[in-house]
């Protein structure tokens, strides 16, 4: 997919599973169940989907997956499975290796999103894109640094202390353009400091790429929010924002987590938002 001067490509880097009910909050299972099917312990496949962004002189990578530091037992918990796609894989389909990466923005530091930013070495962490620089929000690494007792077992030390040691690690404030039709979105409902990417004009094509903030194309409806969401409120007013705009000047949503549908166009309804045109960047 082309949009401006960037060539786009979705990077399968694995998948694992979450429990249901944490994904769907207050939404009863005998809906979200319907498109999202619950295994024995009640976990709904998860798609483990990065964006690779390459243009203007640079390969940017959107996210990094999970990763390979769990020990088998958290693996098993999380259902972690890279037996079909990994990171590495996905790169050498695209023509490029991890040393071809000139940029990564991490949307925040979830394990699931910034797992594959370091990789263990001989014993030792480093990050995995050497000649990268890292992009986060400086209040999500500060989120990170000192967790809340909800989020401790998401914000884990492997996957950004290497980054800081190497001194790689960018850290952004606020709402701006990286690069040339590249732009920053900090949205705090999630949690705090996660940006989300818009890659286009403004006024012409563009695609979104959602995070978590929508993390599935289910979650188009405004308030299906997730359990894990830290403001619910907060998230439902923001996704609300996005889909509008995305609606009225027909934007591409990017959806990280979604085990089906890569991307989509949107419409608006009486009913509220709902896909026009599924997509495979």
């Amino acid at each position: 997919m082309q949009i401006g001067n960037y060539q786009l490509t979705a990077l399968e880097t694995g998948t694992f599973a979450l429990d249901g009910g944490a994904m769907f909050g207050s939404v009863p299972k005998v809906l979200w169940s319907r498109l999202n099917p619950a295994d024995e312990r009640n976990r709904i496949a998860m798609a483990l989907r990065c964006l690779l962004i390459r243009g203007e002189g640079r390969n940017i990578l959107v996210d990094t997956g999970v990763g390979y530091k769990f020990p088998e037992k958290e693996r098993g918990i999380y259902k972690i499975d890279h037996s079909r796609s990994t990171l590495e894989k996905s790169l050498e389909g695209a023509g490029l290796t991890a040393e071809d990466i000139t940029d990564v923005i991490i949307t925040h530091l979830h394990f699931d999103h910034a797992g594959g930013a370091t990789t263990r070495e001989n014993g030792k962490l480093r990050p995995t894109f050497a000649n990268a620089r890292y992009h986060l929000q400086e209040a999500n690494l500060k989120t990170a640094s000192d967790p809340n007792d909800r989020e401790r077992r998401s914000y884990l030390k492997e996957n950004y202390l290497p980054l800081q040691e190497a001194g790689c690690l960018e850290l952004k404030n606020g709402r701006q353009e990286i690069f040339p039709g590249i732009e920053l979105f900090p949205v705090f409902g999630h949690t705090d400091g996660q940006h989300i990417i818009r890659i286009g004009a403004a006024d012409g094509d563009a695609l979104i790429f959602c995070g978590d903030l929508i993390p599935t194309s289910s979650h188009l409806a405004i308030p299906w929010v997730m359990g894990y969401d830290l403001h619910p409120l907060i998230c439902m007013r923001e996704k609300k924002a996005i889909l509008e705009e995305a609606a009225r000047n027909d934007w591409i949503l990017f959806f990280e987590h979604d085990p089906g549908i890569a991307a989509a166009r949107i419409r608006k309804t009486d009913k509220g938002f709902t896909i026009r045109e599924p997509l495979t960047p």
